[in-house]
């Protein structure tokens, strides 16, 4: 519900009024298989979107067998027993749809855009997908493929591409969150179809499934579609799996140097955030936004525009069920160290922690937030993600129009209280991202 694209931030960025937060409406049930369904009615226009969200990602996965859940996003296009392989994504687009998916640490999130004389399809093909998909050897080696390609391009061969994977290493001691969603390519190389197959039944089930149509419906004859196709689809035969791990609070710094196939160096800070739905979350969200959200934020006006001693600052601020991260990250200005660009990103984190942000900052930021509260649920697709995740991430559907009011309470103070008790420069982690041609030959 937090999660903001960088376009997001920037346009939050200009000068605009407080916003109101139209209510969003919606009815929800329950089959008795467990599968929960929300339905939202906006009938100004003609489309409908239909998705599943999974309450399982690469956290849920086995240790020794990392990027299932990734995986499975990719394999769940293959089709199903009674969809020919390949042929998925050609019946939605042939009917004047769009889809997509993709898979974070928590959860797996699916959906079709169609028009809404269509609902009825998206139903079928989820249900196919919930009942009767491919896991099988074909569909295994060909997705295998697929991974390994986007992993090349997104991850090896892309400058400053392992940040994510490297910092999440290093940030997380205990918890399953510390291999990042691609996993890795050994274990699934390793991995026998029994294990995918076993993967399906255990969490590709509707009692960890939540249903969201949105669009132009009507609600009495969705209801009635939905139970005729997915009510036939069994419960999941044993409880869903969830790791029970506390991340230990750290009490050191963690620093480390990675060598990777680029020009320029860059600093990562990483910092362990609380759980997605903990109170202070809306007051890190607003001080991330503060630090690093966009051409106005207090790192890009100093280090980049003032001080010039980076080219760029920005943050992913990972925001996870269990307890997340704020990795931050500037690549140098040319001929600056890296020891440099730390320390002034450092100055800056302490000048929050010591004195606050002023009024006028303090305004904008709330303006940010709701801002991209009401951008988030401007559109069919939005709202229907924001439902989902409201009912699976925060246990209250409702939390859709409760999020506004959550920010409005967060004080000046607050902002200052999360700064000085979640970016502790002693307890972090600090890579320096370096040119191979600076590694020692001994390394």
């Amino acid at each position: 519900m937090r999660k903001f694209t960088v376009l997001g931030l920037i346009l939050g960025m200009l000068s605009i009024p407080v916003l109101a937060q139209n209510k969003i409406e919606f009815k929800e049930f329950t089959l008795d298989n467990g599968l929960h369904v929300i339905m939202h009615r906006d009938n100004t226009t003609p489309i409908v979107v239909t998705s599943v969200l999974y309450h399982v990602g690469s956290k849920n996965e086995n240790p020794e067998r990392t990027g299932f859940a990734h995986f499975f996003e990719h394999l769940m296009f293959e089709g199903s027993e009674n969809i020919d392989r390949g042929q998925y994504m050609n019946i939605i687009q042939s009917r004047g749809g769009t889809l997509n998916a993709y898979t974070s640490n928590d959860i797996t999130y699916y959906y079709e855009l169609l028009p809404s004389n269509e609902l009825e399809l998206a139903l079928y093909m989820e249900s196919e997908r919930m009942l009767h998909s491919k896991v099988d050897l074909t569909g295994v080696e060909t997705q295998r493929e697929v991974v390994k390609e986007e992993r090349r391009q997104r991850y090896e061969n892309q400058p400053y591409g392992t940040i994510l994977p490297e910092t999440l290493a290093r940030a997380y001691q205990v918890h399953p969150y510390q291999w990042a969603p691609i996993g890795s390519m050994d274990h699934l190389n390793a991995a026998t179809i029994e294990e995918f197959q076993q993967f399906y039944k255990d969490f590709y089930v509707p009692n960890n499934a939540t249903l969201t149509i949105a669009g132009d419906i009507d609600y009495a004859t969705t209801e009635k579609l939905v139970r005729n196709y997915f009510s036939e689809i069994p419960k999941g035969a044993k409880e869903v799996f969830r790791p029970n791990v506390v991340e230990p609070k750290k009490t050191a710094e963690i620093r480390d140097v990675i060598y990777d196939n680029i020009q320029i160096p860059a600093v990562i800070q990483a910092y362990n955030l609380p759980p997605r739905n903990h109170p202070d979350s809306y007051a890190l969200s607003m001080l991330s936004t503060y630090l690093t959200g966009g051409n106005s934020s207090l790192m890009t006006k100093e280090l980049v525009d003032k001080q010039q001693k980076a080219l760029v600052v920005a943050a992913i601020p990972l925001e996870l069920e269990d307890g997340g991260v704020f990795l931050m990250y500037g690549i140098t200005n040319m001929g600056v160290e890296p020891k440099d660009l730390e320390a002034e990103v450092d100055k800056l984190i302490k000048q929050v922690q010591d004195q606050g942000i002023s009024d006028e900052e303090f305004t904008k930021l709330k303006n940010i937030m709701e801002n991209n509260i009401v951008s988030g649920n401007s559109t069919i697709a939005g709202i229907a993600e924001n439902l989902a995740e409201a009912k699976v991430i925060y246990g209250d559907t409702n939390y859709i129009n409760q999020v506004m009011d959550a920010y409005s309470k967060v004080t000046k103070a607050d902002i200052q209280r999360v700064a000085k008790e979640y970016m502790d420069l002693t307890g972090r982690v600090v890579l320096y991202y370096l040119p191979k041609s600076a590694q020692p030959a001994s390394e």
